[in-house]
């Protein structure tokens, strides 16, 4: 993302604010934002206004795709 980008996300979230749901996914944990972001400032205030209440699911486990991938190769259905 560049600044605009980010600029234009912080600005989404902030009119969506408090006035309905938004849904984000990801795989990089908010520690690595600074990563895709180039404005730490902003970035800072991007998950601030994300994780205000928020609820956050933390879904680490075994890849469902992988898992599905494997048994096609074996040959099995189920």
């Amino acid at each position: 993302f560049n600044r605009a980008q980010a600029e234009l996300l912080f600005h989404v979230l902030s009119e969506r604010n408090e006035r309905g749901s938004v849904i984000i996914t990801t795989n990089l944990e908010f520690s690595r934002w600074t990563e895709i972001f180039p404005d730490t400032m902003l970035t800072a205030a991007l998950i601030d206004r994300l994780t205000h209440r928020a609820y956050i699911l933390d879904m680490n486990g075994p890849s469902y795709r992988l898992e599905q991938r494997l048994k096609k190769r074996r040959g099995g259905d189920s």
